[in-house]
C-alpha cells in the first residue's frame, strides 16, 4: 500500500497551525507535510508532532513574502544572501524536526529579468543548497510548478525541472512531482513517472480541474496508484489538495482508489 501524508497547508485551513497536528492525526494520517515551519517556534512543533505521533516529511525553504505574492527567490539574482540564509534557517528546522526533506521553489522570473541569468542563479542556489543539506543529512527536492496557477512561475514542467537538475549536477538534488502541476501543463503522467522515476523523491497529488480530492476531476488515479505500487514506490505521496467540502468525509478515496 501506498503512503499518504497530510498536506497541512491545504488539508485543515479552517483552523490554526497548531491545530492542524491533531485534525491529521485524528484523520488517521501518520505523517504530514506543509509550505512552511518558520514561524512557529521549532520546539513547540516538535512538542506537538510527538504528542501526535506524526512524522514531519516535508516542507520547503523560505520563499520570500508569500502574503505579497513571491513564491521563491531562488531565481533572483539580488537575492542570493537572502537564499543562502534562508538554506540555514531551514537546515536548522529541518534537524529540529526529524525532517529528512527540503523542497526549493524556484520563483516568479520577473518581467524584467533575462530568463539565462535567472536560470543561472538558479542552478547556483540549488548547487549551494544541494550540498549544504547534503553535509547535514538532508535531501533537496526542486518542483515544477504550473503557469495556470502561478504565472511566470520559472520551473514549470518536469522536463525544465530535470534539465535544471541536470544542470546543477548534484547527487542529493530530486525532482518533486506534483500530478496535479503536471497534469495542468504536460499531462504524459504514466511515462514521465516511468521515466524519471529514480529520480523521483517525492510525490503530491489533487484532481483536476479544481484541485480536489481524488476521484473528483480527470486524472486516472486508481490507474496511477497502481503503477506506483507496481514500481514499488517507497516515497510518501503528499495530499496538497482543496477539500472539496469537509476534509474528513472526503477521505473515502484513500480506500477506493489505493487498492
Amino acid at each position: 500500500m501506498l503512503n499518504f501524508s497530510a498536506n497541512l497547508s491545504m488539508l485543515y485551513q479552517q483552523v490554526s497551525f497548531m491545530e492542524r497536528f491533531g485534525l491529521a492525526a485524528k484523520d488517521g494520517f501518520k505523517a504530514v507535510e506543509f509550505l512552511f515551519p518558520y514561524d512557529f517556534s521549532k520546539e513547540d512543533i516538535k512538542n506537538e508532532i510527538s504528542k501526535q505521533h506524526l512524522k514531519i516529511v516535508l516542507h520547503n525553504l523560505p520563499a520570500g513574502d508569500w502574503a505579497k505574492g513571491e513564491r521563491g527567490i531562488a531565481c533572483l539574482p539580488d537575492r542570493v544572501d537572502e537564499f543562502k540564509e534562508g538554506v540555514q534557517k531551514a537546515i536548522d528546522y529541518a534537524k529540529t524536526l526529524g525532517v529528512a526533506q527540503v523542497n526549493c521553489l524556484a520563483g516568479i522570473k520577473p518581467e524584467h529579468l533575462d530568463r539565462a541569468l535567472a536560470e543561472s542563479t538558479l542552478v547556483s542556489n540549488l548547487r549551494y543548497a544541494s550540498n549544504e543539506l547534503e553535509k547535514a543529512g538532508i535531501n533537496l527536492l526542486l518542483e515544477p510548478i504550473n503557469n495556470y496557477d502561478i504565472p511566470h512561475f520559472l520551473v514549470n514542467s518536469t522536463m525544465k525541472g530535470i534539465e535544471i537538475i541536470d544542470a546543477v549536477n548534484s547527487s542529493n538534488l530530486f525532482l518533486q512531482y506534483d500530478i496535479y502541476h503536471a497534469q495542468r501543463m504536460e499531462g504524459e503522467l504514466a511515462g514521465n513517472i516511468n521515466k524519471y522515476f529514480s529520480r523521483i523523491k517525492h510525490i503530491q497529488i489533487a484532481d483536476n480541474p479544481g484541485r480536489n480530492e481524488p476521484g473528483t476531476g480527470e486524472i486516472n488515479y486508481a490507474f496511477l496508484f497502481s503503477l506506483l505500487q507496481k514500481m514499488n514506490y517507497q516515497g510518501w505521496i503528499g495530499c496538497e489538495y482543496k477539500p472539496a467540502a469537509d476534509t474528513t468525509a472526503g477521505l473515502g478515496w484513500i480506500t477506493s482508489l489505493n487498492k
